[in-house]
């Protein structure tokens, strides 16, 4: 099994259910995706990367997000195109490390790492563009990923194609299932389970917890940023949470 397999086993089994909501505390925004508007983010994205930026399987991607709903849009388009994802990416230089991806915090140094191209994601709400100029040869993503289709085709990746390097792990498709799986056994989740946390699905420390455990259990994730602790609880009971899992 992969992770583009398990998104699809979740088209099969319920397509309308809600995947991934995230909000931000700073800004009062709230976004909702279903699995099929989560799909149709990853499908973009992933033809952005496959057809626009001529990536290829094996290929090492940067990724340097916070905690966002489009972390786990990018790891899942990754992961389709068969690319390996590269946490933590500053301060260690992969071979081939081929594309970066970026919010506004990270964009410099995320650009001088990729030797194909670098993709800056402004984290504005509703998807919006940077209001800044980028530095040259560094695209919008938000500018670029409106033109392509929300149907991917087949995925490249097979169970042992290499997924992931995070720190000192490195695992491949079928590891990264596996390691799901445990998580998901620890966290108590069960198919419809909801699971509200504060970690970062682009992390080491996040990854599996707030994004991987709740794919392969058929849950779906709370994701909170800059999360006000006055509004936990009343946020807990209108999401019909099970399952909260916090940072401190």
């Amino acid at each position: 099994m992969t992770i583009p397999g398990l998104l699809s086993v979740r088209f099969a089994s319920d397509p309308a259910q809600p995947l991934v909501t995230f909000y931000d505390d700073d800004t009062g925004e709230r976004v909702e995706l279903s699995v099929t508007s989560f799909g149709n983010w990853v499908a973009k994205t992933g033809n952005l990367l496959r057809d626009g930026l001529g990536a290829e399987p094996g290929a090492r991607l940067a990724l340097a997000l916070p905690t966002h709903w489009l972390g786990p849009v990018w790891l899942c388009a990754a992961w389709a195109c068969g690319l390996e994802v590269v946490l933590n990416p500053v301060g260690r230089r992969p071979r081939r490390l081929a594309y970066a991806v970026s919010g506004p915090e990270a964009l410099d140094q995320l650009a001088e790492l990729a030797s194909e191209q670098a993709v800056a994601v402004s984290l504005r709400p509703l998807g919006g563009r940077f209001t800044e100029p980028l530095p040259t040869g560094v695209l919008d993503y938000a500018v670029e990923v409106p033109a392509y289709g929300d149907s991917f085709g087949d995925p490249a990746a097979e169970p042992s194609s290499p997924a992931l390097l995070a720190g000192d792990l490195a695992c491949d498709q079928a590891g990264l299932v596996e390691k799901a799986l445990a998580t998901a056994g620890d966290l108590g989740l069960e198919p419809g389970s909801r699971l509200l946390t504060d970690h970062n699905p682009a992390s080491t420390d996040g990854l599996f917890l707030a994004w991987l455990a709740p794919l392969v259990a058929g849950a779906s994730v709370v994701l909170v940023r800059n999360p006000d602790p006055v509004r936990l609880a009343s946020r807990s009971r209108q999401e019909r949470v099970s399952v909260t899992a916090l940072s401190g």
